[in-house]
């Protein structure tokens, strides 16, 4: 006890803070006592929250504090000094809630705390998860676990609400969770308690913005769903109506079967049964010693029933438990008719007395309650009132709640049909109605929850327009952070006096929208004991349930449904709090400080009777005196500026704060300011509008564009009230919470973006309505609209905004844009309480300058308009109205001859209209007639203006310079010519996007994007052209359309196609588009590109003037008529003439050779399908000539050919077998030839014939390696600015690599990471005239392996090409054995060609096979011994090992499978001695090589274990070296592959030498069998093929070293294991 009261806050700070000010007071009125009591604490107050007899304090840091009556603890704690809360140190605390008798607390992290009452399960399970105690003494943590989680995880909780007997949690995905006991909880369960927090499905998938709960019932606010067939209330209070229409009125949607439930929202077949132990009781009876038994009960009075009062539904069937409580039907008729009775007559029968226990006579609180009925007529009393039960036979008797729950009782109100058959749910969730059963069925009783599950529920009414759909998206995504206005109030729980609004006194077992307050933009929810409240936007109230003390603010009825409380002009409500029999609201009043309104009794009892109640009563009785309407509680001024309210049993509690450097004061003025101007929109939007837009006659008095425009202003104002209705309900949660937000987190300074563009937005519509003289239509219309009720307009008229007084709806529309002004008046008072360095200062000081910078922009665009609309007014005529657009406004204009065209006629009338966006020149006119013959128009977007000097003639010119014309203006004096040039620049200025204040005259964008489309003759006629200009011509990227259909995409210069660009050109006959992607110059294709025909060909190679020219690859694609072909090569004027390759893919040949004007003509190689190989002349086509013809069985023909694969002429003939026959053959290859001559046998001893074998050699006719592909390296050299090989400057070459490089990098918007990181190294340009040495040779090395890789590099493109070349000749039928030896020397010759290209960049390196010196030295040594630079190491350079590295990883699979090809028949030898050698065992295979015992291993290592070899050991020896050979099959250049076999002698060398002398030294005799032994283990498949080729491709510098020595080793075991006979 000694640590609780040491524990208490009864410490006084010295100096009070200026922040969070407690002040509590009862609520009995004004007269209750002098003033508010101040509760004085050491720290700020974040939040109070107050119970039926206790509350909780929270202040800065998170601590909690507790004080009034402490039940769980018997503690008694004054308000002035609270007591701490110490087990919840060390936790920070952010939010704190107050039940009826218990308490919790929300964490930082979202974790939940509990303690007080627990005897209904409001306090849930402790950690463990055991404990179900009755009281909880101190907060223990409550975890909120969603289980339909896979895994089940962690609610994070934001926010806490408790009633008497429940509690709710919402989340931050903002989704409900309940627990304790009632039908207030809105779960879907028939156990109570609920220990556990449970989720409130009912309301799974809505966004629940705040909860608030009652005695015994819940509100939730939740946002709308976007539903298009419910009608705004907003909407009906615009056209006069009563938002509160009956409900029975509402067509309401359904989607649950109206019979399966009763108006309870109780299944019909469910029986709910309780398992409250009767033996846990209130605590609050353990304060009563004294307290005895429930007396019984008299008789109830009889309740009559009214005709405006809900009557009870006939009962057409029943369905009863098997132990009923009613013995027969009248009993439970006479029960429904208490169920649907009025609680107002309740109250006049019984009379004064406890709402508690009137609560308790209605059907629907005992039908609920999980308690027995003496603890429901207890739950807050100390003593058990007397009332009176009405039997069958008028014996009184103890009232039960549960011998009258209709848990026990099953109903089936279904008065025209049967209930369904069909299987049924124990959820409202899962009901879905048929529609044709909904069609005939009646609706349910007014209120009865049919709605169904959010998630099933769908919009039947139309769609709206996509354009709306995407305005209004956007909308919500800029303004997404600021509270939505588009919400609904949901109730659940005990409704006895109407407190759940759905116009009966039926409770409710889960949510259930209040209809009539959609709509109204409710921001917040506050419930009493028996009453709720409801905030709206508009600084409404709307109030419902219980009003025998007044609470409710108004005498309306009925109370069962909300109804708006009367409040006194000037007032607007912005927060509310509701108590247990009184209601608190805090609002704005005539000035800046908020002023407190109270609802409640005015009086209390006498002492005595003050005094019984106090001991009897936890909730007052009706009150003698009370209220009618707010009344303003006037000690609330001494407090400060009240920042929040609470109410709470009958206390009442308000947070304040002092005004330290103006800024409390300025922030309130901000809110206060923006809640009256909402109003003030609403109040137009309502009575203005609204009515104008609705009125039938609006559109032909307007007109069809007015109309139109007219009806956008309506929507910008709707968009304008909506952001400030937003705006205004953020600003006041920011006022709730002010100590907690930072002021960087305005919306001002946020959504400054959002705020801006919306009331730009407005300030157009308005003007454009009033260029178009919409506001004198609209005028009329609203004298007829309004008719007598004038006086309507000159009440929303501002004092300022008018100045003789008169309704004006000019002014009147306008006057929102002056709001702008003031908020940047506020945030420069904002600005004054902060430091000139901080960052709060700067970020206000730059939204004030952004706000201030607006309104001066539309308060200027406001007089534009207005000017506009006069000079239109002023010029009306036929004539000038095909120039009047909403969006045009008027500059300037020369009716007084002030300008006119240079070299004009004498007599022709000139007439210069400048506006903001065209530039009109009419002639023949008469401007005061507004008359003219002709005009043009010429938009300021494509027109250039220049001042033009002034010369001898005294002219004061100005020269305007447009795409297709240009012309010059002259002025009357040079004033005018200034006042022109500078309007004239201005409006090119902000046509542009510029500032709008003009540059300096005459200097105005010479490039600039705009849109035009061309009239004149030309290239361009008819063609609309949107992209980049320079002076009136088209320059720079853009996009040109024609009107028959052509497109380009690209690069413009000096007024035609130049550079890279795409073009679309339709073919009406095949109805597709020929698309060309590459180069252009001079509006012509020239360069590199692809050229995508609409018969399905490609092109992709080099054009000339619109022209295939140079090297290019034609495919035909699937729709061409021909058979499929690939043509690669030389093309010139769009034919193919040169060197090119001919794929047939569907004869399955392929030409390689020369062409002429597409012909095949010149020396050419074909091979076929079948394995023909022919190389000879072609003429016109046609195999014509001497030819060599090779089948694939080696037969050869050497002959006169004719035709194609006819032989007509002297030829010899050679067998497979080498027999020959020569003389004259005649026919086709493959039909049989015909032949006169003479058969050769050739002997063994015969010498060779070298003449006929000369005449049968293969590669005779083909075109020399170094004469092919001479377009690609030509195209090389022209990308390298030379006009032939090697023709042009280096200096020259290098700038055309550097702009292809940045070009790339800009105009390559998808280059991946290490693409871009490869075009930056390339940008740093290596040193190029310098001498090639050691030094600096590996960085030209480096350079050319980095060009090499990408395309955008001329030598990459190179690269590239070369290899496409490559891959097209030999892969497919190109893979004939026979053009193994082109094959290789085609690659020889590149590196050649390649070579050349390379040394023109670096001049300093030597010819091929050259040597790269050392760079020379200048030490001292060097100096005194001059022999010492002949000592050095020198580099051999050559084209093979320079480039082949970079070229041959690309041409190796084509170029293998020859070598694999032209090796088969010796490899399958090799490989089947290889087969039949390996299945010997280790030690028999060396002996059997002959191997010398001192090299066999011992040991072997596997897995790191050692192992000995035994005799049966097999792939032991020599793992590694031979591990490493095989490595050489995955090795592509020879130098690799030498570097392999370097590798293998070197692991071999190691693992002999532990067997060996130090000093040991191979010797071929050792080393042959020893590598042989490697060569077969190594199972190398393609053996032949490797050595082959590195042979033919090895660098001839190293044939003589070490290198090739080891090469030589190679060879000569492959060559020893073809050899080997069986074993």
């Amino acid at each position: 006890m000694e640590d609780t009261e040491e524990s208490r806050a009864d410490e006084r700070a010295p100096a009070p803070p200026e922040r969070g000010l407690l002040h509590t007071w009862q609520s009995a009125g004004p007269s209750a006592q002098l003033g508010p009591e101040r509760v004085l604490l050491s720290r700020p107050v974040l939040q109070v929250s107050l119970g039926e007899h206790h509350g909780l304090l929270l202040t800065q840091g998170g601590q909690v504090y507790s004080f009034g009556e402490l039940l769980w603890r018997d503690l008694s704690v004054p308000a002035s000094a609270p007591l701490l809360e110490i087990s919840l140190l060390g936790r920070t605390v952010v939010r704190v809630a107050a039940g009826g008798f218990h308490c919790g607390a929300l964490s930082e992290q979202g974790s939940v705390f509990m303690w007080g009452e627990n005897t209904a399960g409001q306090c849930g399970l402790n950690e463990r998860g055991t404990d179900t105690s009755i009281t909880v003494s101190e907060p223990w943590p409550v975890t909120v676990v969603d289980s339909d989680a896979v895994p089940p995880a962690a609610v994070r909780v934001v926010d806490l609400a408790l009633g008497r007997e429940h509690s709710l949690a919402l989340s931050a995905r903002n989704e409900l969770w309940a627990w304790g006991s009632g039908c207030q909880l809105g779960l879907v369960t028939n156990t109570f308690p609920v220990w556990r927090p449970q989720k409130v499905e009912h309301l799974a998938g809505r966004h629940v913005v705040q909860v608030a709960c009652g005695a015994y019932h819940s509100l939730a606010l939740v946002r709308s769903l976007h539903q298009q067939n419910t009608q705004n209330a907003s909407e009906k209070r615009q056209r006069g109506q009563s938002p509160h229409c009956p409900v029975t009125e509402v067509d309401e949607p359904s989607a649950a079967d109206a019979g399966h439930y009763c108006p309870l929202g109780v299944e019909l077949t469910e029986v709910m049964t309780h398992e409250t132990s009767p033996g846990k009781r209130d605590p609050r009876r353990r304060l009563q010693p004294g307290e005895g038994t429930t007396p019984p009960v008299g008789n109830t009075p009889h309740i009559n029933e009214t005709e405006d009062r809900p009557r009870a539904l006939p009962l057409p069937s029943w369905r009863t438990n098997k132990n009923p409580t009613f013995p027969n039907e009248a009993e439970l008729q006479n029960l429904l008719q208490k169920l649907s009775s009025h609680s107002l007559e309740m109250r006049h029968s019984i009379g004064p007395g406890d709402t508690d226990s009137m609560s308790s006579y209605t059907s629907d609180d005992s039908c609920v309650s999980s308690t027995p009925s003496t603890d429901l007529l207890t739950s807050s009393y100390k003593e058990d009132l007397p009332v009176k039960s009405q039997s069958n036979n008028g014996v009184a008797a103890p009232l039960s709640s549960a011998s009258v729950c209709l848990e026990e009782v099953r109903l089936c109100l279904a008065a025209e049909k049967p209930p369904p058959r069909g299987p049924k749910s124990t959820s409202l969730t899962n009901i879905n109605q048929k529609g044709k059963a909904a069609g005939g069925r009646r609706r349910s009783l007014p209120g009865t929850p049919t709605r169904g599950s959010p998630r099933q529920r769908r919009s039947s009414g139309s769609r709206p327009s996509s354009s709306c759909r995407s305005r209004a998206t956007a909308l919500e995504e800029a303004a997404e952070g600021l509270p939505s206005l588009e919400t609904e109030v949901w109730s659940w729980g005990r409704g006895s006096e109407g407190q759940l609004g759905h116009g009966d006194q039926l409770a409710r077992l889960q949510p259930l929208c209040i209809k009539c307050l959609t709509g109204e933009e409710v921001i917040k929810v506050a419930a009493g004991s028996h009453h709720s409240l409801a905030l709206t936007a508009h600084c409404q109230v709307y109030s419902w349930g219980s009003n025998m003390c007044g609470q409710l603010g108004h005498v309306n009825s009925p109370v069962t449904v909300p109804q708006q409380t009367e409040l006194s002009d000037g007032l607007r409500v912005w927060d509310v709090s509701a108590g247990q029999s009184h209601s608190l609201l805090l609002a704005d009043g005539d000035c800046v400080q908020p002023v407190l309104l109270y609802c409640g009794p005015q009086k209390e009892a006498s002492s005595a009777h003050r005094e019984r109640s106090h001991q009897t009563q936890r909730s007052p009785s009706r009150a003698q005196s009370y209220t009618v309407r707010p009344d303003l509680l006037p000690f609330c001024v001494e407090m400060g500026y009240i920042s929040g309210v609470c109410s709470g049993g009958q206390s009442c509690a308000a947070l304040a704060d002092l005004n330290v450097m103006g800024f409390i004061s300025a922030i309130h003025e901000l809110a206060s300011r923006e809640r009256r101007f909402y109003c003030w929109l609403g109040s137009v939007r309502r009575l203005l509008l609204t009515p104008l837009r609705n009125r039938e006659s609006a559109s032909p008095s307007l007109g069809e564009p007015c109309t139109h425009l007219f009806f956008s202003l309506c929507e910008s104002f709707v968009r304008l009230s909506l952001l400030i209705g937003r705006h205004s309900t953020a600003l006041s949660y920011f006022l709730r919470d002010v100590q907690g937000c930072d002021i960087a987190s305005l919306p001002l300074l946020t959504h400054a973006e959002h705020f801006l563009d919306v009331y730009e937005e407005y300030c157009s519509s308005v003007g454009d309505f009033q260029v178009m003289g919409g506001f004198r239509s609209l005028h009329k219309l609203s004298l007829e609209c309004l008719g007598s009720h004038q006086a309507v307009l000159a009440q929303l008229c501002e004092p300022d905004q008018s100045a003789a007084g008169k309704a004006d709806l000019v002014s009147l529309l306008y006057w929102p844009l002056q709001h702008l002004h003031q908020y940047g008046r506020m945030l420069l008072k904002l600005a004054a309480c902060y430091d000139v360095l901080t960052t709060e200062y700067q970020s206000l000081d730059q939204g004030c300058s952004r706000y201030d910078s607006q309104s001066s922009a539309l308060l200027r665009r406001k007089k534009e308009a207005e000017t506009t609309s006069l000079f239109w007014s002023s010029h009306s005529g036929k004539t000038t109205e095909v120039l009047r657009l909403p969006q045009r406004r008027v500059v300037c204009e020369s009716s007084n001859r002030s300008l006119t065209l240079q070299n004009a006629g004498r007599f022709s009338n000139h007439w210069f209209i400048l506006f903001n966006d065209t530039l009109v020149h009419t002639q023949g006119a008469i401007p005061s007639q507004s008359l003219f013959s002709t005009h043009h128009i010429y938009p300021l977007a494509s027109l250039w203006v220049k001042p033009l000097t002034e010369d001898s003639s005294g002219l004061y010119a100005i020269k305007i310079t447009c795409p297709e014309e240009s012309f010059t203006l002259v002025a009357s004096t040079p004033q005018e010519k200034n006042k022109w040039l500078w309007s004239l620049n201005q409006a090119v200025d902000r046509v542009l996007g510029g500032a709008g204040h003009g540059s300096s005259p005459g200097l105005t964008a010479m490039s600039r994007t705009a849109s035009h489309t061309f009239c004149g003759e030309g290239r361009f006629k008819d063609a609309h052209y949107n992209g980049a200009w320079l002076a009136g011509r088209v320059h720079g990227r853009g996009t040109m359309k024609w009107s028959d259909g052509r497109t380009y995409s690209g690069n413009f210069k000096s007024g035609q196609e130049d550079g890279y660009g795409e073009c679309l050109i339709p073919d009406k006959v095949l109805n597709k588009p020929d698309c060309y992607q590459g180069q252009w110059r001079d509006g012509k294709i020239h360069g590199f590109g692809k050229y995508k025909y609409a018969s399905g060909e490609v092109y992709e190679g080099c054009f000339c003037d619109g022209q295939r020219h140079g090297y290019g690859m034609l495919s035909s694609g699937r729709m061409a008529k021909r058979s499929s072909s690939v043509f690669i090569g030389q093309w010139v004027h769009d034919k193919k003439t040169g060197y090119g390759v001919y794929d047939d893919i569907t004869r399955g040949e392929k030409y390689m050779g020369l062409w002429s004007e597409e012909q095949r003509h010149g020396n050419a190689v074909v091979v076929t399908q079948c394995g023909l190989y022919y190389e000879g002349i072609f003429r016109d086509n046609k195999m014509c000539g001497p030819g060599l013809l090779v089948s694939d069985d080696d037969t050869a023909l050497h002959g006169e050919f004719s035709e194609d694969w006819t032989v007509n002429g002297k030829g010899v003939l050679s067998l497979a077998n080498g027999d020959c026959l020569e003389g004259l053959f005649s026919g086709e290859w493959t039909t049989g030839l015909k032949v006169v001559g003479t058969y050769f046998k050739p002997s063994a001893d015969e010498p060779e014939h070298k003449e006929r074998n000369g005449l049968l050699r293969v590669g005779q006719y083909a075109v020399p390696a170094g004469q092919r592909w001479l377009c690609v390296f030509d195209e090389c050299w022209s990308r390298l600015g030379c006009d032939s090989a090697g023709g042009g400057e280096r200096a020259a070459a290098w700038d055309s690599i550097a702009v292809t490089i940045a070009t790339a990098r800009r105009q390559s918007p998808n280059l991946s990471r290490s693409q871009s990181k490869v075009l930056e190294c390339l940008e740093c340009i290596p040193q190029h005239g310098e001498p090639v040495t050691t030094a600096n040779y590996d960085s030209i090395r480096r350079y050319l392996i980095k060009a090499c890789e990408t395309p955008h590099h001329p030598l990459g493109w190179l690269v590239e090409t070369l290899v496409t070349a490559y891959r097209m000749t030999y892969v497919g039928v190109g893979s004939n054995r026979r053009l193994l030896r082109p094959a290789v020397q085609e690659v020889l010759a590149y590196l050649t060609h390649f070579y050349r290209i390379v040394r023109f960049l670096f001049p300093g390196l030597p010819d091929d096979g050259g040597i790269i010196p050392d760079p020379p030295t200048s030490t001292p040594e060097s100096r005194q011994n001059p022999d010492m630079s002949d000592q050095s190491g020198v580099l051999v350079l050559s084209s093979s090992s320079l480039l082949l590295p970079q070229l041959l990883p690309r041409l190796y699979p084509p170029l293998f499978t020859l070598y694999c090809l032209q090796e088969e028949q010796v490899d399958a030898r090799y490989w089947e001695r290889m087969l039949r050698l390996n299945k010997q065992p280790d030690r028999p295979l060396l002996r059997f090589l002959g191997v010398q015992e001192k090299f066999w291993p011992v040991w072997t290592s596997i897995l790191g274990e050692k192992k000995e070899i035994v005799s049966s050991s097999k792939d032991a020896c020599f793992v590694s070296a031979v591990e490493t050979l095989q490595q050489i099959s995955t090795a592509f250049t020879p130098s690799d592959k030498l570097l392999v076999i370097h590798r293998t002698f070197e692991e071999l060398t190691q693992e002999v030498k532990p067997m060996l002398d130090d000093n040991f030294l191979w010797c071929m005799d050792d080393l042959l069998p020893l590598f042989i032994y490697v060569v077969l283990r190594a199972r190398i498949r393609n053996l032949g093929a490797e050595v082959s080729l590195i042979e033919d491709l090895m660098d001839p510098n190293i044939q003589h070293g070490e290198m090739g020595l080891m090469f030589t080793t190679l060879q000569a075991c492959y060559m020893q294991i073809l050899q080997e006979s069986a074993v």
